[in-house]
């Protein structure tokens, strides 16, 4: 039977198949490239090469879109009838759970899975990345601490190893052993775009801003060339200069390669969506930025599909002032908490209340705003998403505590902010107005 280079048998694969497939996963791990198109060459190559069929389906169920979703089921279907090791099956069985929308669940069978074959990367990836999306710090932490000792430099994507143990380490607010593993993933593999994203997370955390700068525009094409995760480490640039108050280079940023190519993927869509909004917050004025972002998020309004996603389109909705996608927003996000799977539990506990603050919001119902977000601040990371994205969650319950008069729960609140991010121009900004709304 034909293996991967790190020994893993490979069901139904022939050698250029399995070349395709290696690729296909290399891609992946540095956030670069096609790999759906190295899958889809697999597959054309051997069509009964089981773990092709499974790449392609982790590839399109990590995406967060309804219709990929589709694809994600039918590449399961496909997989499930095909011969298989027990490891093959207990991906099958994984992305089958996903597929239906349970994340949990393939995140727990992926763990079992890597507890076994430690050096599945395939499996640690797709764990790693079903963590982020499920907010689950420790797990992002521990999958790849488990299996770390199993790998070693020499190792094919040992660099994505160290890059999602920083990234574990970050947002377990471990920073001294992220950055360090961060830039030596980097040093190994520059192209890695994740390990130069938990980097960039490190610096975001401790408002390390000039840091920060110079670190994304250090070398700016490793991690831009074909990378299908470049806008979102734009973005991360993007929040350094919001962090200082540069208005005109976070516009610019916006303008060029966060959104300056109108992406309809809903991955791109939430970092444009949460610049724009940091930038509301603050009164800045951004034309008819708005607009064109809300036209793209319209047609993802009824999908209930992810509760994230559900509140930066909710943003864009607001921005630009269209009240019917809102609506039908809103309506689907209830029929999807009555729904069985794991996103009925993200839209109830927070992505709901959420998306109704926003609304609430950006319709000067800042009490309203208020009442919703207060609540959920503690238990966000339920509903996915990394620590820097769900600080906008504290930034529009601070500006809404602000704008209502509340000044208790503004001067409370713009406190804990300056102590957790003393070196925050905007922490400093917060206790001003909070101080002078209390002694007013």
């Amino acid at each position: 039977m034909v293996k991967d280079g790190l020994g893993l048998a490979l069901s139904g694969a022939d050698a250029a198949a399995a070349a395709h497939y290696e690729r296909g996963v290399s891609e992946l791990q540095r956030f670069v490239g096609d790999p759906v198109g190295s899958a889809d060459k697999a597959i054309a190559t051997a069509p009964d090469f089981t773990m092709a069929h499974v790449l392609k389906g982790w590839l399109y169920g990590l995406s967060t879109e309804l219709e990929a979703m589709a694809v994600a089921r039918d590449c399961h279907a496909a997989a499930a009838g095909l011969a298989a090791t027990a490891r093959e099956k207990a991906h099958v069985a994984a992305l089958g759970r996903l597929a239906s929308g349970h994340w949990h669940e393939a995140g727990r069978i992926l763990s079992e899975l890597t507890a076994e074959h430690p050096t599945d990367a395939l499996a640690l990836q797709a764990g790693h990345q079903i963590d982020f999306f499920t907010g689950n710090a420790p797990m992002l932490r521990d999958r790849i601490a488990r299996a770390l000792s199993s790998w070693g430099m020499g190792m094919p994507g040992y660099h994505a190893i160290l890059g999602m143990q920083a990234f574990g380490f970050e947002e377990m607010g471990d920073y001294a052993r992220a950055e360090a593993l961060g830039r030596e993933a980097v040093e190994l593999e520059p192209r890695d775009g994740w390990a130069q994203h938990a980097v960039a997370h490190v610096m975001e955390m401790q408002s390390r801003q000039r840091d920060g700068i110079a670190w994304m525009r250090g070398n700016t094409d490793a991690w831009t060339k074909e990378s299908f995760l470049q806008v979102h480490n734009w973005w991360h640039l993007a929040l350094f200069h919001y962090d200082l108050g540069e208005t005109d280079e976070v516009l610019a940023l916006y303008d060029g390669p966060i959104y300056g190519a109108q992406s309809k993927l809903a991955l791109n869509m939430v970092d444009a969506s949460a610049i724009l909004w940091r930038l509301n917050l603050g009164g800045v004025d951004v034309g008819e930025r708005w607009a064109s972002l809300a036209a793209n998020w319209a047609p993802k309004a009824a999908a209930g599909n992810y509760a994230f996603n559900d509140a930066h389109a909710m943003m864009a909705f607001v921005g630009a002032g269209l009240e019917a996608p809102a609506k039908a927003m809103l309506y689907a996000q209830r029929e999807a908490i009555a729904r069985d799977d794991d996103n009925a539990a993200f839209a109830r506990d927070v992505g709901h209340p959420v998306t109704l603050a926003i609304k609430a919001f950006g319709e000067g119902r800042y009490g309203e705003t208020v009442r919703l977000l207060e609540p959920v601040r503690t238990i966000a990371h339920r509903f996915g998403g990394s620590h820097a994205q769900r600080d906008v969650i504290e930034l529009t319950l601070i500006e809404a505590a602000l704008r209502d008069g509340n000044d208790a729960l503004a001067v409370k609140l713009a406190s804990a902010r300056n102590n957790a991010r003393p070196a925050s121009p905007l922490s400093s900004l917060f206790v001003q107005r909070a101080a002078l709304l209390a002694h007013g």
